[in-house]
């Protein structure tokens, strides 16, 4: 009997510790949840949801700034070619962009005042078909000029910033573009996408605009004034990061390359060479 009441005895205290042990880790448990914060509500989830989508949105929107023009989508952001896709889609982007409308509500104005195109009339019907015609032979061009003839030549269609050297380097740079382009490998060829590109979009608007102006000579005078608004384009294009730098934009978005449209000169390779003692 005195046997059987010491295995009771051993039975219990084994009991004992095991239910112990099992209760430490369970109290640590508690203890370290004691510890920690409270779970956050659904008010803060919501309000950090609605924090960190603004600030992405704004972020987003200064990247953009930062590394791609909107004013002017040619504006080449790295050297890597463009495919045919890729040249549609800019020429799509440079059809709508702000500096197109801007610059055709502004010659339609000009045209208006020395009463050109006299077809159209005056007053804001004239005014809104003169505006309507340059829209669309601005459209045409940028179609034959940025995707059909680059695609077809393998052009690269996009402005490549200088950004450094003196006034008239740069100056002399842009207008050089006029006549000289990129290739698709990165070397220098005649641009007959941009040439031929703005003649034949001037012939098509033959098929829209009044009788009178449907002639050989107005054609070639309407492309010899495009050809000029183009020299303008192309200078306004060669200083515009320059123009965006010092609004102090780019500053909200620092990185390689703050400015739209920058390609700068690539560093030389191999060690430093030392100067001559």
């Amino acid at each position: 009997m005195f046997g059987d009441l010491k295995k009771l005895r051993v039975h219990v205290f084994s009991l004992s510790v095991i239910v112990l042990a099992a209760g430490g880790p369970a109290s640590a448990q508690q203890s370290e949840r004691a510890n920690l914060p409270d779970a956050p509500t659904a008010k803060q989830i919501d309000s950090g949801k609605k924090q960190q989508t603004q600030s992405g949105r704004f972020k987003t929107t200064v990247e953009i700034m930062g590394s791609r023009s909107a004013f002017f989508p040619e504006l080449a952001t790295d050297r890597r070619p463009l495919n045919a896709h890729r040249k549609l889609e800019l020429a799509l982007d440079e059809t709508i962009a702000p500096s197109r409308s801007l610059g055709s509500a502004f010659t339609s104005g000009i045209s208006q005042a020395r009463n050109s195109l006299p077809g159209y009339g005056q007053e804001w019907g004239g005014y809104g078909k003169r505006f309507g015609s340059s829209m669309a032979s601005n459209a045409t061009s940028h179609v034959f000029g940025t995707f059909l003839l680059p695609a077809m030549l393998h052009h690269d269609p996009r402005y490549f910033v200088r950004l450094h050297g003196g006034f008239g380097t740069r100056v002399g740079y842009a207008l050089r573009s006029l006549v000289v382009t990129h290739t698709d490998s990165g070397e220098k060829a005649f641009n007959w996408s941009g040439l031929l590109g703005s003649l034949m979009a001037e012939g098509l608007a033959n098929s829209y605009l009044p009788d009178e102006e449907r002639t050989t000579g107005k054609t070639f005078s309407r492309f010899g004034i495009r050809m000029g608004f183009s020299a303008v384009g192309y200078l306004a294009k060669e200083y515009w990061p320059t123009i965006f730098k010092s609004l102090r934009i780019s500053r909200l978005a620092p990185s390689e390359q703050s400015d739209p449209g920058t390609v700068r000169p690539t560093a030389p390779s191999g060690p430093p060479v030392k100067p001559p003692q």
